[in-house]
C-alpha cells in the first residue's frame, strides 16, 4: 500500500506513475480512456494540445533508450510542454554528484516532471519520495522492478484488439525473472480480471515467487500456448547466454521461439506482442514478427498516446492540489 500512497496525492488522483502494482482497476481504464482520446492527436495536421504548456519535463535516462526515450519525448512536445534530455554520461552525475543534489539542481531551474529510466531497481521510487511536492515522477524503467507505462501501452493494445479482459488467456514468454515489463504486466493484466495468466520460461528463468503472483507456470511452450488469445514475446537479455542461465541462442530457439507452427497451437485470431526491440531468430521468427498476428508496430504508435495519458494525468494533480503530499 505504500506505493499506492506515494503515486496518488490525498484527492486520489496520479501524482506520480512508479508501478502498476497496487493501483485499482479504475485507474487503470482511466488511463487507457485518456489514451484512446489522444489517439485522434496523431492523425491532426497541427499533433499538439496545449495541455502542459509551460511545463519542463526532464528526460533523465541513466540508461540507454532510444523507443522509450523518443516516444516520451514525442508525448511530451505533443502536450506542449518544454523538454529538457540530460545526457547523464556526461552530466555531473558522472563527476561524483550525488542523485539527489542532480534532483535538487533541476527543481532549481522550476522543472515539473522528471522521466526516470535507471539500471538500479527503486531508483524512480527514491527520487518520488525526495522530490519537490509539485514535481510528479515517471518510472521509464528500473532495473528488473517495473516499466509501467510499457505495461499500459500492452494493455491499451490488447483491449483495441480484444475488447474486453475478463475472457482472455494471455501467455507471456522469455525471461521473467529479470524483465521489469513481465512484472508490470502481469499486474496490470490481474488487475483489470484477466482470468488466465501464463508464464512460459525454462525453470533458471522463473522468479521463485510466480506462484503467488497467479499466474500459471508453464516450461513447455507447446502446452503454455493451447488455446491462448493473446502471446506475449519478451526480449532475452543475451547476457543471460553466458551465465549458465541458458543454453546457446539457437537450443533457447528451438524450446522457446515463436514460430508459424508454434502459432497454431493458440486461437486463430491470436495477436502477437513484444516490447522491443526484437531479436529475430532468437524470441520469434521474421515471418511472426512481420506476420498478420503481430501488432508489434503498434505497440510504438500506442506509446505516444499512452505516455501522453499519464504525463496529463500526473500534471493533473499539480493544477488541482497545489501543494497536496
Amino acid at each position: 500500500m505504500k506505493q499506492q500512497h506515494l503515486q496518488l496525492d490525498n484527492n486520489k488522483r496520479l501524482r506520480h506513475f512508479l508501478t502498476t502494482e497496487g493501483l485499482k482497476r479504475d485507474l487503470l481504464v482511466e488511463i487507457l480512456d485518456t489514451a484512446e482520446s489522444f489517439t485522434s492527436i496523431t492523425h491532426q495536421q497541427v499533433k499538439k494540445v496545449p495541455l502542459l504548456r509551460g511545463k519542463t519535463v526532464v528526460n533523465l535516462f541513466f540508461e540507454a533508450s532510444t523507443r522509450t526515450r523518443t516516444t516520451f519525448e514525442l508525448a511530451a512536445k505533443r502536450l506542449s510542454a518544454d523538454v529538457l534530455n540530460i545526457n547523464v554520461p556526461a552530466s555531473a552525475t558522472n563527476k561524483g554528484e550525488t542523485l539527489l543534489d542532480t534532483l535538487r539542481n533541476l527543481e532549481a531551474m522550476h522543472c515539473d516532471m522528471f522521466v526516470v529510466r535507471h539500471q538500479n531497481s527503486g531508483a524512480a521510487h527514491f527520487i518520488a519520495q525526495h522530490c519537490a511536492p509539485h514535481v510528479s515522477v515517471l518510472n521509464a524503467g528500473d532495473g528488473s522492478h517495473a516499466h509501467p507505462t510499457q505495461a499500459m501501452i500492452d494493455m491499451f493494445t490488447i483491449r483495441r484488439h480484444k475488447q474486453e479482459f475478463h475472457t482472455l488467456s494471455v501467455a507471456i514468454v522469455g525471461d521473467i525473472l529479470h524483465s521489469r515489463v513481465a512484472r508490470s504486466q502481469i499486474h496490470a493484466l490481474s488487475t483489470l480480471g484477466v482470468p488466465d495468466i501464463r508464464v512460459i520460461a525454462p525453470r533458471t528463468l522463473i522468479p521463485a515467487e510466480a506462484s503467488s503472483l497467479g499466474v500459471h507456470v508453464y516450461h513447455d511452450l507447446d502446452q503454455g500456448l493451447d488455446g491462448v488469445d493473446v502471446i506475449i514475446m519478451l526480449r532475452l537479455q543475451r547476457e543471460r547466454m553466458s551465465s549458465a542461465l541458458l543454453p546457446s541462442e539457437h537450443e533457447y530457439f528451438k524450446l522457446y521461439g515463436l514460430t508459424k507452427e508454434k502459432l497454431a497451437l493458440a486461437k486463430p485470431d491470436v495477436i502477437v506482442m513484444h516490447p522491443g526491440p526484437i531479436n529475430r531468430g532468437v524470441e520469434m521468427d521474421s515471418s511472426v514478427a512481420d506476420g498478420e498476428h503481430s501488432v508489434i508496430l503498434q505497440q510504438v504508435s500506442h506509446g505516444i498516446s499512452i505516455r501522453m495519458a499519464v504525463m496529463s494525468m500526473t500534471m493533473q494533480h499539480d493544477l488541482h492540489s497545489g501543494q497536496d503530499t
